[in-house]
């Protein structure tokens, strides 16, 4: 190389902002650039694994003991220490000098420093370390949601709650819903980009029905497009049910009052054929305003009875009775309203059934059941044939309640709310207190209710009831 190009290639070489060597096979350094001399010093004599590291033999990995081995190109990322003693990370690429017989006689290594790079990488990090941590720890459920509603994120109290959805549609994992629900907040959040707030019922993966105050907000890209939607749920169950608490007998008046003046209007119907029937000497008109009356003060107590027990939680009075009896009793009484209604009432029942119980109790819930499943058969338009089987079995430590009807049915998340306080699926027609008063009985008596329910298929509500009075008594339902 003649001499202006040597000096033109060593001006570039020491110019070149990275610490540039050149290494022989035992790994001294021959050449070193002007970045190399400022930070490290003197190198002549000396090899690269003292100058680099400070140490007295050569190191375990070494990209350019590579580089001598093979003839390839190597890269490694390593720390260095300074004259001043500095620690510096460099990222280090090594290259062959070939010498005329295509063997590899030294090896060029480059070390550039990415010291603030590493720094900011680190920093990056724990950022996202903290992010993450924020993110799986905070106390609410929290999912990421993709334009078609799919969950693309959860953290770990959601997963607990509502299981690993993955890709599953958020009306799915939420409310066992086929379709999104009306309105969709997170729609919203994705039509106009704004955050949005409401107040959702929602059910997790035990069947456990959540109050939640969502709030959504939109996640977008460094174009500041929309590319998802964040949707954050704080569980207020507890809060909602003492505001119920305090709400409820209000809410209690006003649902039970139209019930009660219709019940009021029968029995002054009742009272006035009795009356005209005295005067009239009517035996007839005597016994039928009579019937009528009754009727309508069973049922006033009946309705007030539920009011009691959701009012006031109360121990039962217990006494041994035959299962047997109370249900032919009270499909006795009802028979005559399943008639009018076009609802075939059925019995069957094995042994006496004799367990311990508050009879009274158990009547209120019996017929919550039957007067449930009677009116699931009248709202239901779609087949003929209605009927209501009232079943009773018995087990060694049990008896078993069976009430089968083939009316409206359920979907799944009116099966999941049946037992709700105030949840009525008869719209007006109903106050929503008879089957949350029903389950309240069986828990009472140390057993529970079980629904299985198809819509348009009809329904079965299974009571167990142990045979003898509990020593504890659980506080919580099931379903199957």
């Amino acid at each position: 190389m003649d001499q202006p190009r040597r000096r033109y290639t060593d001006k570039i070489f020491d110019a070149l902002p990275c610490y540039l060597t050149v290494q022989d096979r035992n790994f001294s350094i021959i050449e070193a650039n002007e970045s190399f001399r400022a930070d490290f010093g003197d190198y002549e004599g000396r090899y690269c694994y003292q100058v680099y590291k400070q140490r007295p033999e050569r190191c375990e990995d070494c990209p350019v003991a590579r580089t001598f081995h093979d003839g390839q190109k190597h890269r490694s990322e390593e720390i260095v220490t300074t004259l001043d003693g500095r620690q510096v990370s460099v990222l280090v690429y090594t290259t062959p000098i070939l010498d005329d017989n295509g063997n590899v006689a030294e090896v060029i290594e480059m070390s550039t420093d990415v010291t603030e790079l590493q720094s900011l990488h680190k920093e990056l990090r724990t950022s996202r370390r903290k992010y993450r941590q924020l993110f799986e720890d905070v106390p609410c459920f929290i999912s990421i949601q993709d334009r078609d509603l799919n969950i693309t994120e959860a953290n770990r109290l959601h997963r607990e709650t509502f299981g690993t959805a993955y890709g599953k549609k958020c009306f799915e994992v939420y409310k066992h819903r086929s379709a999104e629900c009306e309105p969709c907040t997170v729609k919203r959040t994705f039509d106009d980009g704004v955050t949005h707030s409401h107040e959702e019922v929602v059910t997790s993966q035990t069947g456990e029905p959540i109050n939640v105050l969502v709030h959504t907000a939109p996640v977008r890209t460094e174009n500041g497009e929309i590319e998802s939607v964040i949707e954050m749920s704080t569980d207020i169950t507890r809060i909602r049910e003492l505001q119920d608490k305090l709400a409820s007998v209000g809410m209690l008046i006003s649902t039970v009052s139209h019930g009660i003046k219709g019940l009021l209007n029968g029995l002054d119907g009742g009272i006035y054929l009795i009356n005209s029937g005295l005067k009239k000497d009517d035996r007839e008109r005597i016994d039928k305003g009579w019937d009528i009356a009754l009727r309508n003060v069973r049922r006033i107590r009946s309705m007030v009875m539920d009011i009691l027990y959701y009012a006031k939680d109360r121990e039962p009075n217990w006494e041994e009775v035959g299962g047997a009896d109370l249900v032919r009793e009270i499909c006795n009484m009802l028979t005559e309203r399943a008639k009018k209604l076009e609802v075939e009432l059925r019995t069957k029942v094995e042994g006496d059934g004799r367990f311990e119980c508050d009879p009274q109790m158990i009547r209120s819930l019996l017929v919550n059941l039957i007067e449930n499943s009677i009116d699931a058969c009248r709202i239901d338009g779609q087949k003929t044939g209605h009927y209501v089987q009232v079943e009773l079995s018995e087990k060694p430590e049990a008896i078993q309640l069976l009430v089968t009807d083939n009316g409206i049915g359920m979907d799944r998340e009116t099966r999941e709310k049946v037992f709700s306080l105030f949840f009525s699926s008869k719209g007006a027609g109903g106050t929503g207190l008879g089957l949350f008063i029903s389950n309240k009985i069986a828990q009472a008596h140390g057993g529970r209710i079980l629904v299985e329910s198809e819509e348009g298929q009809g329904s079965r509500f299974l009571v167990e009831l142990p045979r003898r009075r509990p020593d504890i008594i659980p506080t919580e339902g099931d379903s199957f």
